[in-house]
Formats: C-alpha cells, sequence, structure tokens
C-alpha cells in the first residue's frame, strides 16, 4: 500500500519503518467503525473511538496510567488504520485464520515500533472492559441502536454511559463524531505527547 506520506506497507511483511506517525493518525482518522454508519452528518473514526477507550481507561484507573500504558491503549486498534478496514464483529469469524495472521503481524510491527509493553492479563482485561463500555456507548449514541437492542441484538451487556469523556476533553459536544481532519490532528497531538514521555 502507498501510504499518504509516500511511504509503502508490505501488509504480508510489514516493517516497524512503513509508516509515520501522521500516516497512522490518517488511516485511524479514515477508518469508520460501525460500518460506516452514523446518525450524525459524519461517521465515527476509529481515531476518536480510539481516544475515547484511553479516555475511559484513565477515568476507570484509581492509580492513573503510565504513559506507555496509555499509549498502548490509544494505539490498540492501530493496525485497523494501516488496513483502512474495521470489520463489524459479526464479519470477524468469517475472515479466516489469513486475516488474524495479517493483522497479528500488523500488531507486532506497531509494538516493536512504538516500544509498547506487553499486555498484563489484568491489563488487558481492563482494555475490554473499557473497548466494550465504548462500543455499547457508541451503539446508542453514534449508531442509533436502543439500549434493549445493545444487549440483545449486539450483545454487549456492559454499561451504556451518557456522559463522553471526550467532549470535555477536546471542548466538543458530546458523542459528535468528527471530521476526518479534526480526528488525525486529536489522535496525532495525544500519541506524540504519550510517545516523547513513554
Amino acid at each position: 500500500m502507498r501510504l499518504p506520506s509516500g511511504r509503502r506497507l508490505d501488509l504480508l511483511n510489514p516493517t516497524p519503518f512503513d509508516w509515520t506517525d501522521e500516516d497512522l493518525a490518517i488511516g485511524l482518522a479514515r477508518t469508520y467503525r460501525w460500518g460506516g454508519h452514523s446518525v450524525w452528518p459524519h461517521p465515527l473514526s476509529v481515531a476518536q473511538h480510539s481516544l475515547l477507550v484511553l479516555a475511559l481507561r484513565r477515568d476507570a484507573s484509581p492509580t492513573g496510567l503510565s504513559d506507555a500504558v496509555a499509549l498502548r491503549e490509544l494505539l490498540h486498534d492501530a493496525d485497523e488504520g494501516l488496513l483502512g478496514f474495521d470489520p463489524i464483529s459479526p464479519l470477524k469469524p468469517f475472515l479466516g485464520p489469513g486475516y488474524a495472521a495479517l493483522a497479528e503481524r500488523l500488531r507486532a510491527a506497531i509494538a516493536s515500533r512504538h516500544g509498547l509493553p506487553a499486555w498484563t492479563v489484568a491489563d488487558h482485561k481492563s482494555h475490554k472492559r473499557a473497548d466494550r463500555v465504548a462500543a455499547a456507548s457508541e451503539a446508542v449514541h453514534v449508531a442509533g441502536w436502543t439500549p434493549t437492542e445493545v444487549r440483545a441484538t449486539l450483545g454487549i451487556r456492559d454499561r451504556i454511559t451518557d456522559s463522553d469523556p471526550l467532549a470535555a476533553w477536546f471542548d466538543v459536544p458530546p458523542w459528535a463524531p468528527w471530521p476526518a481532519d479534526q480526528a488525525a490532528e486529536r489522535f496525532l497531538s495525544v500519541m506524540r505527547r504519550l510517545s516523547a514521555n513513554a
């Protein structure tokens, strides 16, 4: 794949040097959750979702997160930005082991490039909880599902929060998906700050 910077990414044999931070931020900002469907004028980007998960994890952590752990949270879906593809959950079982292996190679290259710490069992459990809360809340506030449908149809049992932590963080309307250029800029700013201190 030729990236906006002009660098080329070999999806079958990625290295940690195949993309710039800007490439990643742009890719995540132009990759959409919920199949690109939204009740708002814009779809929800994976970049905005990644910032939401980070905010939820920070809010739930009584001792706070180190910059390295926060960066790992922020980059938890970074492979999707390099692929330009966020498969909806019901589709994932049909993509097969080839897709899973490709995504894992990308995740390994991302972890190497950014020096991300390995997941502990406890950290991964906390991360998945925040990710599910984000998904349940996005389903209602962005994709238009009802709380009953979130539980009965989507099978997400975690809480749905009405309070959008990104609203206060970025001084924006709650739950409104951002245009791609804004999502990329905000994601990149947070990633650079965390990377500088990780």
